[in-house]
Formats: structure tokens, sequence, C-alpha cells
């Protein structure tokens, strides 16, 4: 069990670890103004460090240079003190050089300016070495400190000489922790004793004021970079809030006015570069938004215009129209060539009232008053309806028909005529391009959105036709005949029923291989879609032959069923078939 816990503990400090780090890397990505702050202290903090680094140096060595400087004087004046008192003595037996040898140890001992420790050994090479003289509590052991190549120096009798050792304080305590050890400095030098002859006299100096003076030195300006690099951040973010928050404000405001809210404008405040920023920004705003009222009412002018137009030409219409279905009743009375005539007039009549229709249709999705008149239906029927009214056409092309549908319901929030009228152009102009290959019809659905693709194994499209295949009178290429009639609006207002249901009408082509159309519709109205149940691109399209191993024509856009070369003999058969 409690491995359990310190298992799960675990997971959880990780888990709030990660976390954290996903923030911090999100407020470096995110934010310009933490990105500089943290680079400044960072640039600061170095330069801080070497800046100590080099001060805490110079300081250093500036101590140790006067506190030799006042050793090495010192023990001078001691080593001559010292052959004074062993010059003048007239001590001349062993026990009287003893006591002589006690005494100047004594004396020296405390004559600096502070304790210090003091040790008297016979020079190396002697015959007999006499025992260590000390004063006070001194630790014998101390004599330990001085190197053989110190001494080995100190012999040669050419002055003073020194060494830097690390002095053991105090002892090792009862849980074995070692002894503090305090920075000091050995000097040694020869002096001439009566009786004995040359000996060797060392001064031992501490060097702990200097080095706790160092310490306190160094907390100093350790404590003085912790301040200037609060001081530093503070400043680096107050200077980079001033800059960095208009720059937020700018982008709040083109944001809104990229929402449409053209009256968006920034506040400017004094004279300097941001408030020429932001009167630059304003002035732009302004520009932008006379430039896109001007758009806009001429948009609203062509659209008045083209619905204008179209009612307009509605009267004359009907007027032809009745003149023509007379003349058309009555070919039969006609020579061939009025007969011929008059059947091109009611075909040209159909194909000018569905152009008046489609352009009454763009025109109100253009102002937005398209409604969709949703209500829950079987997509199925849909299908089913457009299959009826195709068929007759696939005869006609030579092209077989496949239909794939569930077996269950495939329930939605559709408009029951929008569908149909998206679903009958897909496969009017699967049927047109197909050229006698089959054309598939799928119908499938998942619990967010149902979908039917449309393929035919025809002439196919390039990429940039797929891109443009739903634009208005748009044709990739014009010189392709086409058999059926239509407007050229068909796939715009197909694509417009589809964005009105709330979902996406798209395209996929490869010359040579055919195309396919995928209409996604959510299952509830509101509903958005993130995925599709059917695949645009068909799964055995990488297995199909490359374009340069088919034969056929280039390929082409996808007509809306609009052609003036349809064969009088068949118009009858597929006037209800035309794209609306």
């Amino acid at each position: 069990m409690n491995a359990f816990r310190a298992r799960r503990a675990l997971r959880l400090a990780r888990l709030r670890l990660t976390r954290r780090e996903r923030a911090l890397a999100g407020a470096w990505r995110e934010s310009l103004q933490v990105r500089v702050v943290v680079t400044t202290l960072a640039i600061g903090l170095v330069a801080l460090a070497c800046l100590g680094a080099y001060l805490s140096d110079r300081i250093q060595d500036g101590l140790f240079a006067q506190r030799m400087e006042q050793i090495l004087r010192e023990s001078a004046r001691g080593t001559q003190q010292a052959q004074s008192s062993f010059t003048g003595s007239t001590a001349s037996t062993g026990s009287e050089v003893q006591q002589l040898l006690i005494d100047v140890a004594t004396v020296l001992s405390t004559g600096g300016s502070e304790q210090r420790e003091v040790f008297l050994l016979r020079a190396q090479g002697q015959a007999a070495a006499l025992q260590l003289v000390t004063a006070g509590a001194t630790d014998p052991e101390l004599v330990d400190l001085i190197s053989p190549e110190l001494r080995e120096a100190t012999a040669s009798g050419e002055g003073q000489r020194w060494q830097s050792v690390a002095w053991p304080r105090g002892s090792a305590d009862a849980e074995g922790t070692p002894a503090r050890e305090v920075p000091a400095v050995l000097v040694g030098e020869t002096v001439t004793l009566p009786v004995v002859g040359t000996h060797e006299l060392y001064f031992l100096y501490s060097l702990e004021a200097e080095q706790e003076q160092l310490e306190f030195l160094q907390r100093v300006l350790g404590i003085g970079a912790l301040a200037l690099t609060v001081l530093l951040g503070s400043m680096t973010w107050v200077v980079t809030r001033q800059v960095v928050r208009p720059v937020r404000i700018a982008a709040q405001v083109a944001e809104r006015l990229a929402d449409g809210h053209l009256d968006e404008r920034m506040p400017v405040r004094g004279q300097d570069e941001i408030a020429s920023l932001g009167r630059s920004f304003n002035e732009m705003a302004v520009s932008l938004q006379d430039q896109i009222n001007r758009l806009e009412e001429l948009g609203a002018l062509q659209r008045r215009f083209v619905s204008d137009v179209s009612h307009e030409l509605r009267t004359p219409l009907t007027t032809i129209r009745m003149a023509g279905e007379v003349l058309h009743g009555a070919r039969h009375d006609f020579e061939p060539s009025a007969k011929r005539s008059a059947e091109l007039l009611q075909t040209q009549l159909d194909r000018f009232e569905d152009l008046l229709v489609d352009l009454l249709e763009i025109s109100r999705f253009d102002a937005g008053a398209a409604v969709l008149d949703a209500e829950r239906r079987d997509v199925r029927d849909a299908v089913n309806a457009v299959i009826d009214q195709a068929v007759q056409l696939a005869e006609v092309r030579a092209t077989w028909l496949s239909v794939d549908l569930p077996a269950e319901p495939v329930v939605a929030d559709i408009d029951p005529r929008r569908v149909e009228r998206i679903l009958r152009n897909l496969v009017v102009n699967a049927i047109e391009h197909a050229e006698g290959s089959p054309v598939e019809v799928t119908l499938d659905g998942d619990p967010q959105a149902v979908a039917v693709t449309v393929r035919d194994h025809g002439v196919g499209m390039t990429r940039e036709v797929a891109e443009h295949v739903f634009d208005r009178f748009w044709r990739a290429d014009p010189a392709r005949a086409r058999t059926i009639g239509g407007s050229g609006l068909g796939l715009a207002i197909s694509l417009e029923d589809a964005h009105l249901h709330g979902g996406w009408l798209e395209a996929w082509g490869r010359p040579g291989g055919g195309a396919v159309f995928r209409l996604t519709l959510p299952r509830r109205a509101g509903i958005r879609l993130v995925s599709s149940p059917l695949p645009l691109e068909p799964e055995d399209a990488a297995d199909e032959a490359p374009p340069e191993q088919r034969h056929g024509v280039d390929p082409a856009a996808l007509p809306e069923l609009a052609d003036l070369h349809h064969d009088a003999d068949h118009e009858h058969e597929h006037d209800h078939l035309e794209a609306r």
C-alpha cells in the first residue's frame, strides 16, 4: 500500500511539473514581454556574476597582498629581535640555552599586532635536534604544517621564505566531523643561537580575519547583485509593458476590425513613437472602413441590379414563353427548318428561365435572405428521389448508376428541397463526365454527421480545377462541349445550400482518374462538423493507372448542366434534370 501511494504521489508530482513546464513554455512563446524580461535578466545575471567574480578576485588579491606585507614586516622584526637576544645572551650551558629559547619564544608569540605561533627548530643537517620550543597552549602538532620544501628553502639562508597553509582550529567532534580549517601563512628564516648553532625560526599567522572580511564583502556583493537583478527585472518589465501594451491593444483592435467592427480605433496619447504608430493605425483603419463601405455599397448595388433585372425579365419572358409554346405546339405543321427553329426556341427559353431562377436564388444568398426550412428527414429518401430522376438520363448516356445506401434510416435535420438540389447537381454532373463509366452514389452516417459521395470514373480534374469548381460561371475548359443544359451557377448554389445547413461540399479529382464530390451535413442543426463519415479521396485511387496511361480529353470543369448543343430529339426527356 505504501509503495502504491509513493508511486501515485510520484505520478502526481510529475504531472504538476509537466503542467508547470507547459505553462512556462506557453508564456515564453506567447508573451514578448516575458521573453524580453527573461533575456534581460539572464544577460544581467551573467554580467553581474562576471563582475562579482572579478571584484571578489581583486579584493582577495588586495587583502592578501596587504596582509602579507604586514606579516613579512612583523616576522622580519621578530627575527631581528630574536637574533639580538641570542647574540647578547651569556648562556653557556644547555639549561641556560633552553630557558633563553623559552623566553624568546614567549616574547615573539605576543609581540606582533595579533597573536601568532612561533616554532624554533634545529637546522637540517645538525648532529642533534633541540626540543621544540612553544609558548602558551600551542598544539605541538602544528609543526607538521611546515613542509620539507619550506624547511629546505629556509635553510638556504637567503632571507625570508613563506608558504600558504590550512590551519586546523579546534579538533574533530564525537561524530567524526573534521576540525575547521582557516587560511594561514608560515614565514621562516634562520637564526644563530649560542652554543647550539644555527636554527630555523618560523612564524604562523592566521588569515581568518581576512577570510571573514572577504566573505562579508562577497555577501554584500551577492546581495547587491540580487537587488540589482530585481531592479533590472522590474525596470525591464515596466519599460517593455509600456512598449508591448500598445502593441497588444493594436492586435485587439485589429481582431475587432477583422470581426467586422469597423468603428474600432486605438487610443492615442502623447506625441512619441507609440502615439505616432497609433495615429497611423487609426488612419489605416479609417481608410479600410471607407473602402469596405464603398465595396459593400457597390456589392449591394450589384446584387440589387441582378435581382431587379431578374424580376423585370420574368414578365417579357412569360410573354415570349407563351408565344413559344404556341409555336412549339404547332411545329408539326411547319417546314423542317421552321420546326427545328421552334424546338430550339423552346429549349433556349427553358434554359433562360432556369438562368433567371438561379440568379434570383444566388441573389437571395448574397443578400442573406436565404432561409433553411429544416425538418427531420431520412436522407435516403432524398437520394432515392434524385436517382429516380437521373435514371432516364443515365440510360441515354449508357452510364450505370450504383447506389449504396445503409439498411437503417439515416435521419438528419435537412431542407429536403435544397438537399435534393445539391444531389441532383452532383449526380447529373457525374453522368455528364463519366463518359459511359459507372457513377457511384454512397450514403453513410455517424452519430454527428451524414455524408453522400458521388463518384465518376471519367475525365477527372486537377487540383486547380477542384479549387475553382464551385466558382460562379467558372469552367476549366471552355472549349469542351456539354450535352446537358444549365446556368453555370448550379455548383455555386449547391455550395451555398451546404453552408446554409452548416455542412461541407468538397471535390477531389485526378486527371484521367475520375472525380469525387462529397456532401457532409450535421445530424442536428447547429452542430459543428469536425469530420465526415466518408472519405473524400477513394481508397483505391492509388491503385488506379497514372494519368499518362489513361486515354481521354483534358480534365474539364464540372459543368452546371448547360450546353447550347443539346440534342433536340431528347430535350423533352431531360428538362426535369437541369441544374437549379
